[in-house]
């Protein structure tokens, strides 16, 4: 499996913060923020990873993350000249799919909780297994604000539904979405919406009319955080910040996740950050 993170958009909830830099490399505590989706793909063991951004922001991205090596993976680029919709990442990632499964990750969803690996790792096998989708749930208090999926006992979707005025559940999809290879084709046959893009909703629809569209929920012990309004930036900042400190473990080092998996060696890693300073680093020589 591959997987794609988009981190497109001009994030203009979060103006004036992101005129000139991308939403997904504003800080969240003490890392960018593309490092949390990053980690989820990684804690997935997905090594092949293709970065969808605008022109403008596509080479800070480079910058900042290189060939992926330093963590094991490798990382390609892609520009995607507008925003239009979420499926234009597969047809923009065509190529670089293949005729391998795909995760999707959007570029500014937060995702933790114990246990996060064992899921990961279990619903990328049932799409390797049973093909189909795999999308994810959260509960909120206020589903009408988001796309929102009604699902059996069995987890199966039932419908999906965009910001409905008398939603049928009260969880919300987010950011995180597994696919077997045969998206490409779904995101092929989506036509524009009202507002002129690709929705994930449309591709997601042709598996559900299909009865291969499973919910996986995130239960409680799981926090899904979702980083579009300055509240919300801060909110992530401060729990990433209050569960490092309380647990003395880092969220989304993707240093540890790569030594964990084996995908680099302690001895490369300590020459490579030989002379960076910051808390961050000092966590990772402890790790070392």
């Amino acid at each position: 499996m591959k997987g794609i993170i988009l981190a497109g958009g001009s994030g203009t909830r979060l103006h004036p913060l992101t005129i000139s830099v991308s939403k997904q490399l504003l800080p969240i505590h003490d890392k960018p923020m593309i490092y949390y989706p990053i980690s989820i793909l990684m804690m997935s063991g997905i090594r092949e990873i293709l970065i969808i951004s605008t022109p403008h922001d596509l080479p800070n991205f480079k910058n900042l993350l290189g060939d992926g090596s330093q963590f094991g993976v490798k990382f390609e680029y892609k520009e995607q000249q507008k925003p239009e919709g979420l499926a234009q990442a597969f047809l923009i990632g065509e190529e670089f799919i293949g005729d391998s499964d795909v995760c999707l990750a959007l570029g500014d969803n937060i995702f933790y909780g114990a246990g996060l690996v064992n899921l990961l790792n279990g619903v990328k096998n049932k799409i390797k297994n049973d093909g189909g989708a795999v999308i994810f749930g959260s509960y909120v208090n206020d589903p009408e604000n988001y796309g929102v999926a009604e699902f059996d006992q069995n987890n199966n979707v039932i419908s999906i539904e965009e910001k409905p005025l008398n939603p049928k559940s009260n969880y919300a999809i987010v950011g995180l979405y597994f696919y077997s290879n045969d998206v490409i084709n779904k995101a092929k046959k989506v036509s524009p919406s009202e507002r002129g893009e690709l929705e994930i909703t449309s591709v997601n629809q042709f598996f559900l009319e299909e009865k291969k569209l499973k919910l996986e929920l995130l239960s409680r012990g799981f926090a899904w955080l979702d980083t579009g309004t300055h509240k919300a930036l801060t909110e992530a900042t401060e729990f990433v910040k209050s569960v490092e400190n309380r647990t003395g473990l880092k969220i989304a080092c993707l240093e540890e996740i790569a030594l964990i998996y084996k995908w680099i060696d302690k001895e490369s890693l300590n020459k490579r950050i030989i002379g960076m300073k910051g808390d961050y680093y000092n966590y990772v020589r402890n790790v070392i």
